[in-house]
């Protein structure tokens, strides 16, 4: 279930240096370049639907790692990435197939089910042994 509830987006704080790509802690990613299907989480860490998002994107990172990109961009922090891409409302969660052209939107909290599934769409499949919330354990 997706919840709609989100913060408007105030880029009139001090600006950041204009970049193309979005940091992933210490990494440089610009969608696309990797060759992987990227999510990029539009937020900032004390709003708190992206405190709620927090968890749920630290799950994808681990279990995505060298499958599709997972990227966090605090708006707060780093406005222009938020103007870059358009942001009005966090969170928004912005999806970009392989090739980096944004295929899909969307604003407020998102579950990590619907998450899950829009990557798996984009191609990002992960290995059968990694079970999605909510799937069948095939134990026994």
């Amino acid at each position: 279930m997706a919840v709609s509830y989100g913060f408007g987006f105030l880029g009139n704080k001090s600006p950041a240096k204009e970049t193309n790509t979005a940091t992933v802690h210490s990494q440089q990613v610009a969608p696309g370049s990797s060759g992987r299907v990227t999510m990029i989480d539009v937020g900032a860490t004390e709003c708190i639907p992206c405190k709620m998002m927090a968890p749920i994107m630290k799950e994808l990172e681990e279990e995505y790692a060298g499958i599709a990109d997972i990227i966090f961009i605090d708006v707060w922090k780093n406005p222009a990435e938020g103007r870059k891409y358009g942001v009005q409302t966090i969170p928004t969660q912005i999806f970009f197939d392989r090739s980096g052209k944004e295929v899909f939107r969307h604003v407020g909290f998102m579950d990590k089910k619907p998450i899950v599934e829009t990557l798996t769409r984009l191609g990002a499949i992960r290995p059968a042994s990694g079970l999605t919330a909510g799937s069948p354990n095939k134990e026994g």
